[in-house]
């Protein structure tokens, strides 16, 4: 009995890890791909808001290690999201740096402790990241 239990959980996370490290991106690939063959051929490519954007990178945040080290309001090991996005201006500018210290890591800036690189994450989604930490502060883009 104990070694049906352990095979049953063995098998559960197996799936919940490979679900939870993009398991289901070859589902959203092919919606998109579906999504792109039905759309008229005039339309016009959709851009989507800022808004938008912050919405996406507070998914992303939520379904990332970042809670590991920040908290959107106090500090843990890194800085709070929040100081964050009151140390930095919300620009286009502010939001490349701080997408390329969450894709390279880095140190110096918030003391000793260095923040480990999430070299897997892509430069549209590390930015839309800092821009939900940008967005924290209550601030809109600037540019």
């Amino acid at each position: 009995m104990k070694k049906v239990f352990v095979v049953i959980a063995l098998v559960s996370i197996a799936s919940w890890t490979l679900t939870s490290c993009g398991g289901s991106k070859k589902e959203t690939e092919t919606e998109e791909t579906k999504d792109e063959a039905e759309a008229p051929e005039l339309a016009e490519p959709k851009t989507d808001s800022a808004d938008d954007l912050i919405k996406q990178g507070q998914a992303l945040v939520d379904a990332s290690d970042c809670k590991t080290c920040h908290h959107p309001t106090n500090k843990i090991v890194g800085p709070s999201h929040t100081d964050v996005a009151k140390k930095y201006e919300f620009t286009k500018a502010n939001v490349s740096m701080l997408a390329d210290k969450i894709i390279n890591g880095g140190s110096g800036n918030w003391g000793e402790i260095p923040m480990s690189p999430h070299a897997d994450l892509s430069k549209g989604d590390a930015e839309k990241m800092a821009m939900y930490v940008l967005s924290l502060s209550g601030n809109k883009p600037k540019d």
